[in-house]
């Protein structure tokens, strides 16, 4: 079990206060009327309580616990991906491959902390060995089709998720043992960022942004929710090696980012005829659903952090 600094455990309380708060106003509001907008409130805090301390615990652990968690959350989230998209059986061996060598294999580069090949191993070797595994199969049906859907799948499931755990290997001057404070930095301000987007829009949203793909999605609840969240992570510079303004713009960043994650699923949802990738997590869909923001702000984040402050 790694050692608790002071920042660290005010901001592990701070984040369960909140929780604490959220589930004492859903306990309230459950008293006074009961509707489903209510119940499906209680259920999302019901699962936040859960997802914070399954991630809390397994980051307290350590390095092994944090990459374990992450190498989860990808196996999860790349069984959504491919359920969504029709395979043949042509392709079980490339999928075979993927779940239980490729996705193994980045998450102990990131454990051994070998940036060179990490970064590179599923963008060049996975993307060749894929579709040259479905070939030797002899199945051409939508050979291309099919290839791209599984390297996506690979990419956005396993490849940019596991940039999040990739952030403790980064040596930053003057910020030895902290980097685990990034990784919750990252994971805040991207979900506070989704919960305040949600906000505003319901509370103010009026124009959508892509009617057609996301009409929840609001120009209102965009700017709020981006802004808003950007404050917070300003406010959360002390946790990180940023200086205030520079975690407000980083904050920016990848809550545009996340936001852009966002809808990029949301149109694979669209395009497939579903409301959410999966019911694994009450009240939050499937694995994929809780992740899609951080797909695109994990390994935006991870560059910028790795190439500024080292």
């Amino acid at each position: 079990m790694r050692n608790i600094d002071n920042q660290l455990l005010y901001l592990l309380g701070g984040l369960f206060s909140v929780l604490v708060i959220a589930s004492l106003i859903g306990y309230l509001l459950s008293l006074r009327k009961q509707n489903e907008t209510i119940a499906n409130l209680n259920a999302r805090i019901r699962a936040w309580w859960v997802m914070c301390t399954v991630s809390v615990v397994a980051m307290l652990i350590g390095p092994i616990g944090s990459v374990v968690l992450f190498a989860l959350m990808s196996f999860y989230a790349l069984r959504e991906c491919i359920t969504l998209t029709p395979t043949r059986r042509g392709d079980h061996e490339a999928l075979f491959w993927c779940f239980f060598v490729i996705l193994p294999v980045q998450y102990l580069l990131v454990g051994i902390e070998w940036y060179n090949l990490f970064v590179i191993f599923i963008p060049v070797y996975a993307f060749l060995f894929i579709p040259a595994r479905i070939a030797l199969a002899s199945d051409t049906t939508h050979f291309l089709e099919r290839s791209a859907k599984i390297q996506w799948s690979l990419m956005i499931a396993v490849y940019c998720v596991s940039h999040a755990p990739a952030l403790l290997m980064i040596d930053i001057p003057g910020f030895a043992g902290g980097n685990i404070k990034l990784v919750l930095f990252m994971m805040i301000v991207v979900q506070i960022s989704d919960v305040l987007q949600y906000v505003f829009g319901k509370l103010w949203g009026k124009r959508p942004i892509v009617p057609k793909l996301s009409p929840n999605k609001t120009v209102e609840g965009f700017i709020g929710g981006i802004l808003s969240a950007s404050l917070v992570g300003a406010g959360l510079f002390w946790i990180t090696p940023f200086n205030p303004v520079e975690a407000f713009f980083i904050s920016l960043l990848i809550t545009l980012l996340g936001f852009a994650g966002g809808l990029c699923m949301s149109a694979i949802k669209r395009d497939r005829g579903i409301k959410d990738f999966g019911a694994m997590i009450e009240g939050h869909g499937g694995m994929m659903d809780r992740i899609d923001s951080l797909c695109f702000a994990a390994p935006v984040f991870f560059h910028v952090v790795r190439y500024f402050y080292t």
